[in-house]
């Protein structure tokens, strides 16, 4: 049995969240921009404009190179959408094709294909997929464990002959001060005392 409602609303709100999570998961906007930078590349060279009774062509001997360049443009937007794993590939090779297109067609279609190239190029280097919705969650769960078992100090005095005399972990689970526990009166350990004020330690 078919998830797609039968009315004519919800069958539009439905296709209109599925293509909204399809947009997610790619540079959309980076291959829109990369498919439209081709087509005034490729329009100019082979229009005729008429003022009045003047026809005005614009066709050059670069209207094949013209072409070749829109046609690639539009490849690489398609690419953007359906083969995003290659997306700073198509990036930098629509930059590249949108500077050879100002001396090889007409600046570029007079500048617009080359700033929309220019700027469908950058966000598709620019892009990164997002993460999914619990992601950050687990996230902050991973580091609060590691923070805990890492505040879990163990209290120790050492002797001077290298040995130590191990007084357990600090109250609270390592959230208070490391304070050394007392000695037992062995003359052999020193004892650290750490103060609150300025950091500073005296030996006794």
């Amino acid at each position: 049995m078919s998830a797609e409602p039968s009315d004519p609303r919800g069958r539009f709100t439905y296709w209109r969240l599925r293509f909204r999570a399809w947009r997610g998961t790619r540079p959309f906007w980076a291959g829109l921009l990369a498919i439209l930078s081709g087509v005034p590349i490729v329009y100019f060279p082979y229009a005729e404009l008429k003022l009045g009774h003047l026809t005005l062509t614009m066709a050059t001997t670069a209207g094949a190179g013209s072409l070749i360049i829109g046609v690639l443009l539009a490849t690489l937007g398609l690419t953007m959408w359906f083969q995003s794993i290659v997306r700073v590939f198509a990036g930098v090779a629509t930059i590249l094709l949108g500077l050879v297109s100002i001396p090889v067609a007409n600046i570029g279609g007079f500048g617009i294909g080359f700033l929309l190239a220019l700027i469908g190029g950058a966000l598709s280097i620019s892009w990164a997929p997002g993460r999914p919705p619990g992601a950050d969650e687990e996230h902050d769960d991973r580091a609060d464990d590691r923070s805990g078992k890492n505040a879990a100090v163990r209290q120790q005095t050492f002797g001077p002959g290298g040995g130590a005399v191990d007084h357990g972990t600090p109250d609270g689970g390592g959230d208070g001060p490391f304070l050394p526990g007392p000695s037992d009166g062995d003359p052999n350990l020193t004892e650290t005392t750490a103060h609150a004020n300025g950091g500073r330690n005296s030996a006794g």
